[in-house]
């Protein structure tokens, strides 16, 4: 089973394509990658790609745009979130069309699974649909993907409401040291009726004790913590300074491989050369594929046969 971890730089461009953000994507495509390795992905296992590096991938973008309605695209209710996150007024065409790029990343592989998170459920069955309508079209091509979904829920961010996004900056990174983890943790939100340690607070929806449940495996410490908290007999900064100990001891080992893997001088590099040359590899056998069995390639294919032999037959021309 081959496995395929892409980098959507070209999905920035649907909020951001400012100067400013196309400018950062080197670092931050890198710094993705580093994650990647710090988390244990192993390069030799996976296909690490870069999405603007493949023009097949437009191809088929372009390719599923023309069989893809656009009330169908309205009706997905990420795009909206989208835009009021990226404090757009309207809606770019690039936007709208979003799910269909990534239907396009998924079925370029002519992937068979596919992990997510709940929030992208959406668009993992409009890619279905879309395999199934260009199957009905044109004959049996792209499997049916289905969605992995983990069990837990996307991080909510650390200001609380939305999930966690680099976008929104309420996110904590893999690569954040120590020092600027322990500012964020501090400054997370908690229960805002809650004004003294005196007072009780509440325990669900609070952003602080949503990454206690998750990092904490000390399930008798965090009992405690929200028994007392709910009593009002415990503060926030308590809970904080045992959150931040908790997902500090988690990001040292990520911080250690991250620093290991970043003296490796051009070693990201080659990851991201080596995965995009062999995707890229696939994705040319199924655009072409894809489009001579829509018989778009036809006309061409034609007209180049033909002049190729009236070269061979007048080779003075």
């Amino acid at each position: 089973m081959l496995f395929y971890y892409h980098i959507a730089d070209l999905h920035t461009l649907t909020t951001k394509p400012d100067l400013k953000s196309i400018n950062e994507i080197s670092v931050n495509v890198r710094e993705m990658v580093l994650d990647y390795l710090a988390c244990g992905i192993n390069p030799e296992k996976v296909n690490i790609y870069l999405q603007s590096a493949i023009p097949e991938l437009l191809e088929l973008n372009l390719v599923l745009s023309m069989i893809v309605m656009v009330n169908r695209l309205q009706r997905i209710p990420s795009i909206k979130d989208m835009s009021i996150a990226a404090g757009l007024s309207e809606i770019p065409y690039g936007l709208l069309g979003y799910p269909v790029l990534m239907s396009a990343d998924i079925l370029m592989t002519k992937a068979n699974l596919v992990p997510v998170g709940r929030d992208n459920e959406a668009h993992i069955e409009l890619t279905r649909e879309l395999a199934r309508k260009f199957n009905y079209l044109y004959g049996d091509f792209f499997p049916i993907p289905e969605a992995v979904f983990t069990d837990s829920q996307a991080l909510v961010g650390i200001y609380g409401k939305v999930k966690m996004s680099k976008s929104f900056g309420n996110a904590i990174f893999l690569s954040d040291d120590e020092e600027l983890l322990r500012k964020k943790v501090m400054s997370m939100f908690t229960d805002s009726k809650r004004v003294r340690a005196d007072i009780p607070g509440e325990v669900d929806g609070n952003p602080v004790f949503i990454y206690h449940d998750l990092f904490n495996s000390n399930i008798d410490e965090l009992y405690e913590f929200k028994t007392r908290y709910r009593k009002g007999t415990i503060g926030d900064v308590e809970v904080k300074e045992r959150l931040f100990e908790v997902l500090n001891q988690f990001l040292i080992p990520i911080r250690e491989r991250r620093k290991f893997f970043k003296a490796k001088k051009g070693y990201i590099d080659e990851i991201i050369f080596e995965g995009t040359s062999k995707t890229r590899k696939v994705a040319i056998e199924v655009i072409k594929n894809a489009k001579n069995l829509m018989g778009i390639s036809k006309t061409w294919n034609g007209v180049r046969r033909n002049v190729e032999k009236i070269l061979k037959n007048n080779p003075s021309m």
